[in-house]
Parts: C-alpha cells; sequence; structure tokens
C-alpha cells in the first residue's frame, strides 16, 4: 500500500546481465513509469507488462548510465513519445555509453552508434517528480557511477538502481566510479532511510532496509565504523 492505494508493481530481467525493469503504476489501467530498461532492446518485453495490466506509459527513468541500464531507453521513450530521465552527471552516457563502462566492456560496442531521447530531462539531488499519482523523489547516490540516482517512492519503496542489492551493494571499480563516493552514499544517503522502504534493485531479488540494514555485511561495516 502506498499512501492508502494499492501500488502496481511489476518487473522483468533484461537478458543480458538480468537488469531489472521495474514498471510502477496506482492499480491496473493506469499511466505508468518504466525504470531501468535493459539490453538487447526489451520493449517487446515491456509491451506484455503493459498489455496484460492495461498500462500507459508516461516516462522512463535511468538510475544510472550504465548501457544494460539505458539501452532500450530511446526506443521506448520515443516510441511513446514520453519524456526521459537521468542525472545531469550520467546523461552524456546516453550518447557515449563508453565513458562509464570498463574497456572490455566498450570494446564490444565498437561501431555501435548511441542517441538520446527526443526528449530528455535532467535530475539533480532532491527533485521531486509527481508521475501516475505517486512522488518519485531523486537521491544522488554517486559512487557506482558519478550520476547514480536513488528514488524514494511516496514514502514506501526505494528504487536503488545499483546501489544496493540484497545483501551486496554495486560495484565501484569502472570508471565514473568511486568507492570513497560509495562509503559516503552509503552512510549519509542508505542508512538514514527508514527500515520501512520496500527497496527495489537493479539487479536480484527485492529487500527492504530493515533487512539490509541488520544482514547486509557492506552496511554493518559502515555501521560499526561511525
Amino acid at each position: 500500500m502506498l499512501g492508502g492505494q494499492t501500488v502496481l508493481v511489476a518487473s522483468f530481467a533484461a537478458p543480458m546481465f538480468a537488469t531489472n525493469c521495474w514498471v510502477i503504476a496506482s492499480g491496473p489501467g493506469a499511466e505508468c513509469v518504466v525504470i531501468d530498461p535493459g539490453m538487447p532492446d526489451v520493449s517487446h518485453q515491456l509491451s506484455e507488462i503493459l498489455d496484460e495490466f492495461g498500462l500507459k506509459p508516461v516516462a522512463v527513468i535511468a538510475t544510472h548510465g550504465h548501457l544494460d541500464h539505458t539501452f532500450s531507453i530511446a526506443p521506448i521513450a520515443d516510441g511513446y513519445n514520453i519524456p526521459a530521465y537521468i542525472h545531469s552527471q550520467d546523461r552524456a552516457a546516453l550518447i557515449h555509453p563508453k565513458r562509464c563502462l570498463s574497456p572490455e566492456f566498450a570494446a564490444t560496442l565498437a561501431g555501435m552508434e548511441f542517441v538520446e531521447p527526443s526528449d530528455v530531462r535532467e535530475l539533480r539531488n532532491g527533485e521531486l517528480l509527481d508521475l501516475v499519482g505517486l512522488s518519485f523523489r531523486a537521491i544522488h547516490a554517486p559512487g557506482h557511477t558519478v550520476g547514480s540516482l536513488m528514488f524514494e517512492v511516496s514514502d514506501e519503496i526505494l528504487i536503488s538502481g545499483d546501489v544496493l542489492f540484497a545483501g551486496s551493494i554495486g560495484r565501484t571499480d569502472q570508471p565514473t566510479g568511486s568507492a570513497t563516493d560509495m562509503e559516503e552514499t552509503l552512510r549519509k544517503k542508505l542508512l538514514p532511510l527508514p527500515d520501512h522502504l520496500r527497496v527495489l534493485p537493479g539487479h536480484g531479488p527485492e529487500t527492504t532496509i530493515a533487512h539490509e540494514r541488520k544482514n547486509n555485511p557492506y552496511l554493518k561495516s559502515i555501521k560499526g565504523r561511525y
């Protein structure tokens, strides 16, 4: 329940890298927000969920600029004529994904060209998006990438992207990543969040802040040092 109403949360894992694409709406037959459509083009998988629940997408959001979270943003945003949201510091990765990828992964993209959606809107820390009858509060959470974002949805859900996973955190060894930034993000942005938040991560199963605060070794280590 969000704010006294049932919220529909649907998802599927993209074929490459098993990136979770989340679809959030106030319920069946309503407008929805699409988060982190991955690779390869997942438009067909998304359309199956939209058809199943009778949903109409009104926005697509990237938690960060890694290609396994942004590959399908352009076809989905332009295909449905909707805006795409991303942090200002990761926007360049929509056109130049190699800038925040490992050399090995970047080498596989030789010869490929990338374009932005027609309508890209930059987000910064603390911005509030009122979409589909819900509020999406952007939390700048650098560490995995310099422009990583989490979103607190109507004080009930945390979309954590690749910042927090069930039992783990995102890697920090790729370009624009930073272990120092990640530790500060976890300490200042994530640990203060309320226990009841349901966490929808970029990969793997969902969890809760309460469970991760108690069991996640990375969060426990930070708590023990401060």
